[in-house]
């Protein structure tokens, strides 16, 4: 019984050593197991698992970027952005236009836009009017005034060492141009092109361009409108074209300011009579007081507001330099 119990305890002692064995093979102690965990960088081992989480750094990488690479550069960058949206679409054309009209504004007053010129004479004709570009032309061939169709009944006004003749008593009313529609211009009224209706006139040696009423010489850059020159000849005149009874022979036809006469070419410009009345003045006229009267002057020429038959007109006054002031 005694060598039974011995060999009980030898194979009990054989059995626990070979679990014991068993376990350090099977890589199940507990104080190997974190020492293997801890030294596992090979992609074979368990590193593989620590892997994925280093694809977290692209994550972390792009979210801290902006805190880390200088903050301050990068909120003075942020908002430039939206100030870059100042050339989006919606904001471009409001750009644009204001641009434009600064240069069509500059365009119109220059002759570099017909279209808007015309525009703009609708509007206000002064916008347009340069007289200084009248120098290439010879107004001194014109007739200011010629006599009186009858002799005057009235006393002329003297005023400035000069007699102021007219048929009918003043009657004063604001001056007010008168519009004769797009085509027609005042004088001074520059445009870079004409209408292919425009016909070239001589007169006196001076080359005149003409449209529908309108004359103009070449100048700098284009075409200036200038008095219509005395003598000139042409076959039509313009629809709104006025019939004025000078005498019981004689018609004036009225145009802008402009007076004709039937002749064998045509109808031809002439210089107003002294004592003709006329229904309206064109732009380009100024009102100048003399004493107790207060004139239209358009060129040289005088214009009394008068009122004939309770109707406000223009008569055109004839001025004589007063001798007896010498």
């Amino acid at each position: 019984s005694g060598t039974i119990g011995l060999m009980s305890v030898a194979f009990f002692l054989i059995l626990i050593c070979s679990v014991s064995t068993a376990q350090v093979k099977k890589g199940t102690g507990p104080a190997k197991t974190p020492a293997k965990t801890q030294g596992t960088t090979r992609p074979g081992g368990a590193g593989q698992a620590t892997k994925p989480a280093t694809t977290s750094k692209p994550q972390g990488s792009g979210q801290s970027r902006p805190a880390t690479t200088q903050p301050g550069k990068e909120q003075s960058i942020q908002p430039n952005k939206p100030s870059g949206n100042t050339t989006s679409p919606s904001s471009r054309p409001q750009n644009k236009v204001e641009t434009n009209k600064t240069q069509n504004n500059t365009n119109i007053n220059r002759g570099g836009n017909n279209i808007n010129s015309g525009n703009t004479t609708i509007n206000n004709n002064n916008v347009n009017i340069d007289r200084s570009k009248n120098v290439n032309v010879n107004n001194s061939r014109n007739v200011v005034v010629r006599p009186p169709y009858k002799p005057y009944t009235r006393p002329p006004y003297a005023y400035g060492g000069h007699r102021y003749y007219a048929h009918h008593p003043y009657h004063y009313h604001s001056y007010h141009a008168h519009y004769w529609g797009p085509a027609w211009h005042p004088w001074g009224f520059f445009v870079a092109t004409l209408a292919v209706t425009a016909i070239v006139i001589s007169v006196n040696e001076q080359k005149y361009h003409y449209d529908q009423g309108v004359y103009y010489v070449q100048s700098s850059g284009g075409y200036t409108v200038v008095q219509a020159p005395v003598g000139a000849t042409v076959t039509v005149l313009p629809e709104q074209t006025e019939k004025i009874v000078i005498n019981e022979v004689t018609n004036n036809y009225y145009y802008g300011g402009t007076f004709y006469e039937k002749s064998d070419g045509g109808y031809t410009v002439v210089a107003p009579v002294a004592g003709t009345l006329v229904p309206s003045l064109p732009e380009g006229g100024e009102e100048v007081k003399l004493g107790e009267i207060t004139y239209v002057k358009i060129g040289d020429v005088y214009y009394q507001p008068v009122k004939v038959e309770g109707k406000e007109m223009y008569e055109v006054v004839q001025v004589e330099k007063d001798e007896t002031k010498n």
